[in-house]
């Protein structure tokens, strides 16, 4: 077909003209069917196999362990955290709740197990008892404290507090990689209309050149598979800087390492690993069986010393079972005591922690290659998947052009 037949096609259809800017609209909507697949829906929709589940929250364990990996093999330890945390300034900051609640511990024993011996003690004597008692509190929770700092990780599984929260909630789990790759995810798409509209302008082409309909569905397809993985490779690729026709080329999502570090421990340090959940973990926790039994051991030291060569006597006067039941009653309200008590200590222990400074200064000493690992897995898992769905998609809308041109 010469030039002048091309010119008068055009003039006489002048809708031709319209096949790049939907070949734009095929990429930048691949693109966008692309991303919500990844995320969306969080639950599995359909009925198998004929349904889909956002591809994070569906490998939810196995981003959140990646995650995980990267920030206890790189960034954090446990060890360090627990270092950071004074157990006098932390004593000091609930000195006063413990004070009211060993009160009522204390008032309560009297008048539940001891009511004969409890009321028959006149109020400065029983006042006496309890300051004496409350004196030793803090030397108790130093102990305490001092077993735990020598092996934290046999009281706090950290790992399965950040994977079992994010396995969890996987609504928080997607919250924390759309936040981290928002603005790649603006550039997948928007890279996806560009793309679509130069190959659209080799479509109108071909097209004016062959007007075969078979080519409207192939570079549907080719626009929605080329354009996916082009933006893919160009959000990681090339990992380190380098000058193509004098300009710096880089990874996008590579290239803003510091700004993702920031979001990255904002979240983290907001989300996850705050005071509240790490007291959770321990109370809750798979090792909180081990908690139970260091402040058991530590009641039990406290009251031979309280007791001293009258505890013989005293454990015959109440009988054995009664000074079990009593013993017993003690651990269970200091386990009860504990979480209202950490409370008290959550402002503190986040300005002691300091995870979100210590998060960016170690993630800005990340090689490109760990950096990386960050969002890379959202994509990768499943990732031909996504093309393939992209190219499918632009196949369906070609062939609609099709029916339009003809």
């Amino acid at each position: 077909m010469e030039l002048q037949d091309i010119w008068l096609d055009i003039q006489n259809n002048p809708h031709y003209l319209l096949m790049p800017l939907i070949a734009g609209f095929v990429g930048y909507i691949t693109k966008v069917l692309a991303l919500e697949m990844m995320f969306l829906p969080i639950e599995y929709k359909g009925i198998k196999p004929f349904g889909w589940q956002g591809v994070v929250p569906r490998k939810a364990t196995k981003m959140a362990t990646s995650a995980t990996e990267l920030l206890l093999g790189r960034l954090l330890t446990l060890e360090e955290l627990i270092e950071r945390l004074d157990i006098n300034r932390m004593v000091k900051e609930v000195e006063q709740h413990l004070r009211l609640m060993t009160d009522r511990m204390i008032r309560d024993v009297g008048e539940s197990f001891v009511p004969e011996y409890w009321h028959r003690l006149p109020n400065f004597a029983q006042y006496a008892v309890i300051k004496r008692i409350q004196k030793e509190i803090p030397d108790i929770a130093e102990s305490i404290w001092l077993d735990i700092r020598k092996d934290p990780n046999q009281y706090i599984d950290i790992k399965h507090l950040l994977i079992s929260n994010l396995v969890k909630d996987k609504t928080l789990l997607v919250r924390i990689f759309r936040k981290i790759g928002a603005k790649e995810f603006v550039f997948f798409r928007n890279a996806g209309f560009w793309f679509g509209l130069a190959l659209g302008m080799v479509q109108l082409l071909c097209w004016l050149i062959w007007h075969e309909p078979w080519l409207m569905p192939l570079f549907g397809g080719t626009v929605g598979l080329f354009s996916d993985w082009l933006a893919l490779t160009l959000l990681f690729r090339p990992l380190n800087r380098v000058k193509i026709f004098g300009f710096n080329v880089q990874g996008k999502f590579i290239a803003r390492q510091k700004e993702v570090s920031k979001d990255y421990a904002t979240l983290i340090a907001k989300e996850l690993l705050t005071p509240a959940n790490m007291i959770e973990e321990v109370m809750r926790g798979p090792s909180s069986d081990r908690l139970v039994d260091l402040i058991q051991k530590h009641v039990e030291e406290a009251s031979e010393e309280q007791l001293g060569r009258a505890r013989p006597l005293v454990k015959y006067a109440l009988g054995s079972d009664r000074f079990e039941e009593i013993r017993a009653y003690v651990v269970e309200k200091s386990m009860e005591m504990l979480p209202e008590t950490s409370k008290k200590v959550e402002a503190y222990a986040m300005d002691a922690l300091d995870i979100n400074s210590t998060i960016v200064s170690r993630m800005d000493k990340l090689t490109p290659k760990e950096f990386e690992g960050l969002l890379r897995p959202a994509f990768k898992e499943d990732e031909k998947v996504l093309i393939v769905a992209g190219a499918v998609l632009g196949f369906l809308i070609g062939e609609l052009q099709v029916q339009v041109m003809l």
